[in-house]
């Protein structure tokens, strides 16, 4: 399938901002299942300071506000050509060692709901129990957008049953860790089931025996397929958000974000 994205975020602030320094991970890259065919970013309001590689392997980069800038405007638009794969990635590679996405974070560290749900988590093979629980989390949690935000954990996800594609990964993540199996979270672009409307998306990975890494989208109930581009994968949220960064001052902010994919 080949997809055709837009993604724009401006940053508006009420008075010139001193300084602010933004992490764009927004560039996919070539990988199974996924070949990009042309993509460009751009940055009004602010300059490139860096272009890097990063652990994990995504492609960052570093911009900085110009100096008295009031707003940033950040563009990137691009063609990528998908596969069908079955959800399945495959071997690890990279710097990172597996083990290291066993590791809990601040967001997937399990609480008394997260370790229950793993409990009832049944199958015969880790891939079977994987996929019983992206149907039991689907089943217990409901698609809310508001309840939640970019710091809220997979405990509080579960105690308030509720939450976007982000905390459906974390929950998956953090059960899937407990288990003993490595997890990643993934971020990236979704073709919604019209064909039309769609918008920044996240899933998880676990790493299965003899597959390698296997895509599960609980928000969904189902294995990441042709209308998935990905960007960035990492521990969770904090290693792959598509814009993030830090500034001086204390004017108010407000972000606008709008994205488009379309076949």
């Amino acid at each position: 399938m080949r997809l055709k994205i837009s993604h724009m975020t401006e940053y508006s602030y009420a008075e010139p901002v001193e300084f602010a320094l933004q992490r764009l991970r927004l560039t996919p890259q070539d990988c199974p299942g996924q070949h990009v065919i042309s993509w460009q970013t751009s940055v009004n309001g602010a300059g490139r300071e860096a272009v890097y590689t990063d652990h994990f392997g995504n492609r960052v980069e570093l911009v900085s506000v110009n100096d008295g800038a009031q707003s940033i405007n950040i563009m990137a638009m691009g063609e990528v050509e998908t596969q069908e794969r079955n959800g399945v990635f495959g071997p690890h590679i990279g710097y990172v060692p597996l083990w290291l996405y066993l590791r809990d974070t601040p967001r997937t560290k399990p609480g008394k709901l997260v370790k229950e749900l793993a409990r009832g988590v049944e199958g015969e093979g880790d891939l079977a129990r994987m996929h019983g629980l992206m149907g039991t989390i689907a089943q217990t949690v409901e698609y809310k957008k508001g309840a939640t935000d970019s710091e809220t954990t997979a405990e509080q996800s579960m105690e308030l049953k509720a939450g976007v594609c982000q905390d459906f990964a974390n929950i998956f993540i953090s059960v899937a860790r407990h288990l003993g199996l490595p997890a990643r979270y993934v971020s990236g672009y979704m073709l919604d089931e019209s064909g039309m409307d769609a918008a920044s998306h996240a899933w998880a990975e676990a790493h299965i025996q003899g597959l390698g890494w296997v895509g599960f989208d609980p928000a969904n109930d189902i294995c990441p397929d042709e209308r998935y581009v990905r960007l960035a994968s990492g521990l969770d949220y904090a290693d792959t958000a598509p814009v993030s960064g830090m500034r001086t001052g204390d004017s108010p902010e407000m972000i606008t974000v709008s994205v488009s994919v379309e076949q």
